[in-house]
């Protein structure tokens, strides 16, 4: 299988470990949303708390850090049609998506559950992000969180 998710690590030490549970749980949103084979890819990059806010700050015009950010490259729309279509488009960028690692690990043990939990739930609420889902309306929300749940429960990533 072609990669469908590029990694950077920017301003935190290297992770094999957090590819690997990168490419597990894209691997799995990819394949429940029909996007394999459909030339796509991902990119993740792992940070900071400093730089996930100057990101937020920069593009979003929110001074403050936050645990993960996405930037879609498509409409929600246009993301219908690719999955409809039967021809591939050429290799495309899905998205972006910054997630502050230090966070998760706060966020994870505020929580009370695992940290790969916490950042598996962060990489499936970007990817959908990225699939034009959003949580403003309750409507909107009660799908998105629908759709992260069944790609974590796949995986049999539990909240504890």
């Amino acid at each position: 299988m072609k990669d469908i998710v590029e990694v950077d690590f920017l301003d935190i030490e290297q992770n094999e470990k957090y590819i690997e549970e990168i490419e597990k749980v894209i691997k799995k949103c990819f394949e429940i949303e029909t996007l394999n084979n459909k030339n796509l890819y991902v990119s993740i990059t792992l940070t900071n708390p400093e730089n996930i806010k100057e990101i937020n700050n920069k593009y979003r015009n929110i001074n403050e850090p936050t645990d993960v950010l996405s930037f879609p490259m498509f409409q929600k729309e246009e993301i219908e049609k690719i999955i409809q279509s039967e021809e591939n488009i050429v290799n495309d960028i899905l998205g972006d998506i910054i997630i502050s690692v230090p966070k998760v690990y706060e966020q994870a043990t505020e929580y009370g559950h695992s940290f790969e939990r916490e950042f598996a739930y962060m990489l499936v609420h970007g990817f959908y992000h990225l699939m034009g889902y959003d949580h403003i309306e309750e409507k909107d929300k009660i799908i998105m969180r629908q759709k992260e749940e069944k790609v974590l429960q796949e995986l049999n990533i539990t909240r504890m």
